[in-house]
């Protein structure tokens, strides 16, 4: 119990910006579902049973229209397929994580991933409790935000006009993020001319499907160059 309680007080610190981001997209996301009609429970049990920010925004689309499997399930897909490429570089902090390895993988999201591969635990904690501690942790923020904000939108009438941007917004933020912390922009830039193109040709309503498998054939053409671009986590080419 000591070695557990050591491991969640060396962990907490590193997730603090976390819990100040995801506070507030949880609390947005919460807010949503209550005008969509979804209460405490449902929104809840969805951030506990998925806990896929950007996917679970896009979810409330999926949940308030005419209901279409093979679309939401390509663009599930397509928006956490990155995490192919975060369990591939966490093969080895998480190979002897033992029973709480399941966890971990299922709680990996984009700011456990970056805090996990840019931070090793102080001398005489748990390595495996603290990755642990981590995950659960921002697990838990994105939950109480979401019931925050489910239980505010009951109680407080809001405007919800344009909040869904909040989608948009979130998208923007990661593709510049990643815009100027990689160094290799060429991924990027075949994303978003396939994209363009797609969208000229197949018109606003049509044109995700076709640019996702654009995307997808462009960058297995160019599969050579990225290969060896995967490095195991906390190597310093694979936080460049």
């Amino acid at each position: 119990m000591n070695e557990k309680i050591t491991a969640l007080k060396a962990a907490f610190p590193h997730t603090i910006p976390v819990l100040t981001g995801f506070i507030f997209l949880g609390t947005a996301y919460g807010i949503l579902m209550n005008s969509k009609g979804y209460g405490v429970g449902w929104t809840i049990l969805f951030s506990l049973m998925v806990f896929a920010g950007s996917a679970q925004y896009l979810a409330i689309t999926f949940l308030t229209s005419v209901f279409n499997p093979v679309y939401a399930l390509l663009m599930t897909l397509m928006i956490n397929a990155r995490h192919i490429f975060y369990g591939i570089s966490l093969l080895d902090r998480y190979k002897d994580a033992g029973r709480i390895k399941p966890y971990l993988i299922f709680g990996l999201c984009d700011e456990t991933f970056s805090i996990v591969c840019s931070t090793n635990p102080p001398e005489g904690v748990n390595r495996n409790w603290f990755y642990f501690f981590i995950t659960l942790m921002n697990h838990s923020y994105w939950v109480i935000g979401s019931a925050i904000g489910v239980m505010l939108g009951s109680i407080v009438s809001f405007n919800t006009n344009g909040l869904d941007f909040v989608l948009t917004a979130l998208f923007t933020v990661i593709f510049v993020g990643q815009w100027k912390t990689q160094k290799d922009r060429k991924p990027a830039v075949i994303g978003v001319l396939c994209s363009v193109i797609c969208l000229a040709v197949f018109g606003q309503s049509n044109f995700i499907i076709p640019s996702m498998i654009a995307i997808l054939a462009a960058l297995t053409l160019f599969r050579k160059a990225y290969r060896d671009q995967i490095k195991p986590c906390g190597e310093k080419e694979s936080l460049q």
